[in-house]
């Protein structure tokens, strides 16, 4: 796929702000500090489209980026940031549930990419989103993120670990300083994207 035209379209506040034009979306979900941003930057080959926070869970949004105005990824806000005042878990949590709903993303969410640091491995929340997803009917992988701080040993039981636990999910392998797995991630979203479902 090449990218010829990628922009922050919506950076939404309220579950009403959501686009309904239709188009197909991808979601990224993960705890904070996970790498969303990084990811999103190295697919579409940008340095900066998505914003790389040096404050993990300061933005709490639904970053809607728009794809040769054909798809949007979509960046949640991450999860897990315990410096988080109850107003603003209650805001992520409103924010989130009213996305995953069909009538939140407008029936339009083909897939979500669920990304985990494979160094430190799946968090209690990570394991809470991961079982929630196995339950819905929604199309989803994983992303496992930061592969180039692990050695051969470390990548390949992290992988066996999270592989056990995920039984028949795809599993991308995702390094930002490295750019591995940027060509499966993007061929497993244009699969998401051009299916019928």
């Amino acid at each position: 796929m090449t990218v010829k035209n990628a922009e922050l379209k919506i950076s939404a506040g309220l579950p009403s702000q959501f686009p309904s034009d239709g188009m197909a979306q991808i979601a990224f979900s993960g705890r904070s500090n996970v790498g969303k941003s990084t990811l999103i930057n190295v697919i579409m080959g940008r340095k900066s489209l998505a914003r790389v926070s040096s404050t993990p869970g300061k933005t709490i949004t639904v970053n809607f980026y728009e794809i040769n105005r054909e798809f949007y990824l979509v960046d949640m806000p991450g999860y897990g940031y315990a410096r988080r005042s109850p107003e603003q878990k209650k805001q992520w949590s409103k924010l989130t549930d009213g996305y995953y709903t069909a009538d939140g993303s407008h029936g339009t969410l083909k897939a979500v990419a669920q990304l985990i640091d494979l160094k430190t491995g799946p968090s209690a929340d990570d394991i809470t989103m991961m079982e929630w997803l196995s339950e819905s009917e929604l199309d989803w992988f994983i992303v496992a993120t930061k592969t180039d701080k692990l050695n051969n040993t470390e990548r390949k039981k992290a992988l066996d670990n999270l592989g056990e636990m995920v039984d028949g999910v795809d599993i991308i392998p995702f390094s930002g300083l490295t750019g591995e797995g940027k060509e499966n991630i993007l061929k497993r979203i244009l699969l998401a994207v051009k299916s019928k479902k």
